[in-house]
């Protein structure tokens, strides 16, 4: 394994999963041994010694980042009531929310209170894309389900249901089974 402290510039090593298996997953989540507890307490950087060391320009954008929060807010009310209101009336199977915020960071004993606000941050942020980006592609598979002429840089899990680019036959042929295929995730 190589060693944690890398220069700058030097590329991390991607972590296998389960390399420290220092928890077992419980219904309730992660449950440390309490050896591995103490293990991240003695870790745990004081928020001072954090504020300290902090670089002043990130401290100066920190307000920008957090100013998203309020469009994260807005974004995560209009797509739930979006869903909510029309999903039902096209037929098209609801996303589950919870199944893309997923919390479970701020927990960690080697955070200090900052590192865990902004985990909890980050993780609504990139748990609600995720959610947004599921419910848009769900709207655009009942609604435009053509496949782009260029193929996008990132793709929503419902984009292989999507007829040809420049096909009209299949087009005017397969609409309405591609608009109805959510065999996939009906419950």
């Amino acid at each position: 394994m190589s060693d944690p402290k890398q220069t700058p510039g030097t590329p991390l090593q991607k972590i296998q999963p389960n390399l420290f298996p220092m928890y077992e997953m419980t219904g309730q989540g992660p449950v440390f041994t309490a050896q591995a507890k103490q293990a991240h307490r003695n870790v745990k950087t004081p928020l001072w010694q954090y504020l300290r060391g902090a670089r002043l320009m990130a401290v100066l954008s920190a307000p920008i980042i957090y100013l998203c929060l309020i469009a994260f807010l807005l974004l995560d009310l209009s797509v739930s009531l979006y869903q909510g209101i029309c999903f039902p009336i096209y037929g098209i199977p609801k996303v589950r929310r919870a199944n893309y915020l997923v919390f479970d960071r701020g927990g960690l004993h080697y955070l200090n209170v900052l590192e865990r606000f902004n985990c909890i941050y980050c993780s609504y942020a990139n748990g609600l894309i995720a959610y947004v980006t599921e419910v848009v592609g769900r709207t655009e598979q009942h609604w435009c389900p053509i496949k782009h002429a260029r193929k996008p840089a990132s793709q929503h899990g419902r984009y292989n249901y999507f007829l040809p680019y420049g096909n009209a036959g299949a087009y005017r042929q397969q609409l309405d089974d591609v608009r109805d295929a959510f065999e996939d995730i009906k419950p």
